[in-house]
């Protein structure tokens, strides 16, 4: 019998494959920036970044960083540039789609031509969706989902302050509404930022469990969007935002994967540590650009709900969640679980299924070294509230349309139950 929370063994070669994965063939999409700048210094990039683009700036930034130095600095700069420019640094974590609102409005007076987005997640998705709401008319529930958006919003300079979300880089702002169950997004191209200015430098000051959280969920979208299925789109309309797995998200996926194994237990163990925060910096928007085409599926699917029941971190949910979830999705993933395993640095001479069994096993330890709760009866769900959660998280179906098998609630069920009991044997 094997230990609870290790997974089965796999045994067999390289043809037990169950599908063709053949990275020289296959589509390719990709969502970006205008312009990226990243490397430690860029930050200095950003004054003439936003001259560019308007005169009166409104800057978005999260409240504990806007009394610091380097935050000073960059609004000196701004003004030096000729740059008018208005603070909002009423960030709620979460972002209640209240908030959002609120501070549109606060906005209109100052009428700003650009919008700087200076922060973590919160601080970037709302920059986001108040540039949106300056721009097009409300309420923002009109653009709740997909290509909702019918026309172009304001330009936003996006600079993050954690490695996790890569909202730098994605066509996607995500709030909270109190009429909703569960989280709901904005997902448009309109969304992505003009410019993404990444410094490693800024992230040198988060905290330890800020650290932890946001690099898993950075790790997650590099694993989800490399795992998603496969789709044949229809050139002829508008693209979902999502399409699945292809050529260019798997580039950035593997790389960012390769950039941050190692990288994420490090950052969390010595926050100083300047290269693991480099490498996490880089991997994170590598992962924002990566789910930007390709998407995210099951971990993100059933954190909504087990985040809005647990009030728990959304890094933390969907670094727990993804070991099952990937355990559950192996049989259609296989060579690209054994890909992800080189990426990671645990690949061996075994079989596929080995190598691709290794890079699971690899992501349930880096969660356990960053400090990750091991199942979710560990952060307060009840098991009783499993079947609830499945449910809502089939209805996201933007997201379990992206999993490699179908995701039944009664699937999604299992790996719940595994997942409180933390038991990737089960999962067969």
């Amino acid at each position: 019998m094997r230990p609870s929370g290790t997974a089965p063994s796999h045994s067999g070669t390289a043809t037990d494959m169950t599908h063709d994965h053949r990275p020289d063939f296959g589509i390719g999409v990709l969502r970006a920036p205008d312009a990226i700048h990243f490397g430690r210094g860029a930050r200095a990039s950003l004054a003439p970044a936003v001259a560019r683009l308007g005169h009166r700036a409104l800057v978005v930034v999260d409240p504990f960083l806007a009394a610091t130095p380097e935050f000073g600095e960059a609004l000196a700069a701004l003004e030096a540039a000729g740059v008018a420019v208005h603070v909002h640094a009423e960030v709620v974590p979460e972002l209640p789609v209240e908030s959002v609102v609120a501070a549109a409005e606060a906005a209109r007076a100052v009428a700003p031509d650009v919008v700087v987005a200076y922060g973590g997640g919160s601080a970037l998705d709302l920059g986001k969706l108040v540039a949106l709401l300056l721009s097009q008319p409300g309420p923002l529930s009109d653009y709740y989902g997909e290509n909702k958006v019918t026309g172009a919003v304001l330009p936003i300079v996006a600079v993050p302050t954690t490695a996790g979300t890569g909202s730098e880089a994605t066509p996607v702002a995500v709030v909270s509404d109190p009429e909703r169950e569960l989280k709901v997004g904005v997902s448009d191209a309109s969304l992505i930022p003009r410019v993404a200015i990444v410094d490693p430098d800024l992230t040198m000051g988060a905290p330890a469990p800020v650290t932890a959280y946001s690099g898993i969920d950075a790790i997650v979208h590099c694993a989800e969007s490399f795992t998603a299925v496969d789709r044949d789109p229809d050139w002829a309309t508008q693209l979902p935002i999502f399409v699945g797995r292809n050529r260019m998200s798997s580039l950035l996926a593997l790389d960012g994967l390769r950039a941050m194994g190692d990288a994420l237990p490090r950052a969390v163990a010595d926050g100083g540590d300047v290269e693991a925060r480099e490498r996490m910096a880089w991997g994170s928007l590598l992962g924002g650009m990566a789910f930007g085409s390709g998407g995210t599926h099951l971990s993100h699917a059933l954190q909504y709900p087990i985040g809005a029941l647990t009030h728990t971190p959304h890094g933390l949910g969907t670094g727990l969640m993804l070991p099952y979830v990937l355990q559950a999705c192996f049989a259609q993933t296989v060579d690209r679980l054994a890909l992800m395993a080189d990426a990671l640095g645990v690949a061996g001479n075994g079989t596929e299924r080995e190598n691709a069994q290794a890079a699971i096993d690899r992501l349930a330890t880096i969660s356990a070294e960053i400090g990750l709760p091991a199942s979710l009866a560990d952060i307060g769900l009840e098991r009783s509230q499993l079947r609830h959660v499945a449910e809502l998280s089939a209805g996201v179906t933007r997201l379990v349309a992206l999993a490699s098998r179908e995701a039944t609630p009664d699937l999604l069920e299992r790996i719940l139950d595994a997942a409180f009991d933390g038991d990737r044997s089960r999962l067969d």
